[in-house]
């Protein structure tokens, strides 16, 4: 989804999940069909994440909810907080985090290093996986240097 918004859409800054900019035009805003058909989300998800407090309508064309084109940032930020293990609830605090927020900082930091360690991980099997592609080793898997990047990875998981 995310990859999708970034190569088609440019959206301002300044709004947040859909709230309509002053003075926004009628014509300026999206009709959740669209926005859906776009995002590959339901109807049902998009009111989900409006009763969570994650985005919210700017209007309605008749009795059809519409968004701003900013809901696509948003959206794309709660599909990211959502593949890197962050709850809807834990997305939604964060959205109206203050500075002085404490706890929240304590788990985004600990967030933070736990994407670390599995982006070292992946960039390990990576790596491992480029080598397996092009080794005549046989059986592959028995390649030294592909069972050194596993070996490696029970050496950091031991230290864990």
């Amino acid at each position: 989804m995310g990859e999708f918004f970034r190569r088609h859409w440019t959206v301002g800054a300044g709004n947040s999940g859909g709230r309509p900019p002053t003075g926004a035009a009628p014509e300026d805003l999206i009709d959740i069909g669209e926005v859906c058909r776009l995002s590959a989300l339901t109807p049902s998800a998009l009111r989900f994440y409006e009763r969570r407090g994650l985005i919210t309508p700017a209007g309605r064309n008749g009795q059809r909810r519409a968004y701003t084109p900013d809901v696509f940032e948003r959206l794309n930020l709660i599909a990211c907080a959502q593949q890197a293990g962050f709850t809807i609830a834990e997305i939604a605090r964060f959205l109206v985090a203050r500075p002085s927020d404490d706890d929240l900082r304590e788990r985004l930091a600990a967030k933070a290093s736990e994407l670390s360690s599995d982006i070292s991980r992946l960039q390990r099997m990576r790596a491992s996986l480029m080598h397996a592609a092009t080794c005549t080793h046989v059986p592959l898997v028995d390649c030294p240097h592909f069972k050194a990047s596993f070996a490696d990875e029970a050496v950091a998981a031991a230290h864990m």
